[in-house]
């Protein structure tokens, strides 16, 4: 069940992913929030200007991993606008972080970049989650945002 509280972190989430869109990186945006409802780091993606595997969902795991404990990791929430790909999911898992609350799926994204005209040209399969991490607890898609985040994947794809 999705609170006031995630809406709020997925907000900030689609503004992360509104800056990273302005920096010329792919419109993707992460919080991570403790149990105590502090947010202890979020990121952009910047898969354009850094490298190709800087993805903010990594970011902020790698960061987790460094600096909070194996029970606070446990026990915090990762917001995200999109639903993590294999590789984030697999960094999520191995830093022992909890909950996962992601704005839309990478199904939908697969099929909005369909409705645009997109060639996938991603070199890894898309996997749910699930898939990936069977034991960590995942939220999304959420509707209410859905049309917010794929207006930035629209504007991506016509800049580029």
């Amino acid at each position: 069940m999705t609170t006031d509280t995630d809406m709020t972190h997925l907000r900030r989430c689609l503004e992360l992913a509104e800056e990273a869109l302005r920096e010329g990186d792919e419109p993707f945006g992460s919080v991570l929030v403790d149990s105590e409802g502090n947010v202890r780091r979020e990121d952009r993606n910047r898969n354009q200007t850094v490298d190709a595997t800087y993805h903010p969902e990594i970011a902020v795991a790698r960061w987790a991993a460094k600096n909070m404990t194996p029970e606070e990791r446990s026990t915090a929430t990762v917001y995200t606008s999109g639903e993590h790909c294999a590789m984030c999911s697999a960094a999520h898992a191995w830093a022992g972080l909890g909950r996962i609350v992601y704005i839309s799926s990478s199904k939908q994204l697969g099929e909005w970049l369909e409705e645009m005209g997109v060639s996938n040209d991603s070199p890894v399969t898309a996997l749910s989650i699930q898939e990936v991490s069977p034991n960590t607890p995942v939220e999304g898609p959420i509707p209410e945002l859905a049309d917010e985040i794929k207006q930035l994947h629209r504007q991506a794809h016509q800049q580029g």
